[in-house]
């Protein structure tokens, strides 16, 4: 699932995934960081689900995808998007 909040000039995107689907760290991976692993570790959050924010331009596009321990890649259902196997977001 994907939350947005917009600021002034950029949106503050939030990756939300549940506790423990699948089990182990994850990690969003996108066009926004290098696609490098690690850099968006989603965190436990009070609700019980986990998340991780990232700020990104106003009025852009992204894409994403969500990398699970085991080398296991996913998409996000919730997103705008699909670009080939990526999910795509807009903000």
């Amino acid at each position: 699932m994907l939350e947005r909040t917009p600021r002034k000039d950029r949106t503050e995107v939030t990756f939300v995934l549940p506790a423990d689907t699948p089990p182990g760290p994850v990690s969003v991976v996108g066009d926004f960081n290098g696609w490098r692993p690690g850099v968006h570790i989603l965190a436990p959050r009070k609700d019980g689900k986990r998340a991780v924010t990232v700020t990104l331009p106003s009025e852009s596009s992204h894409s994403f995808r969500y990398l699970a321990a085991g080398d296991y890649w996913f998409s996000d259902e919730s997103a705008c998007d699909q670009d080939g196997p990526n999910s795509r977001l807009h903000t």
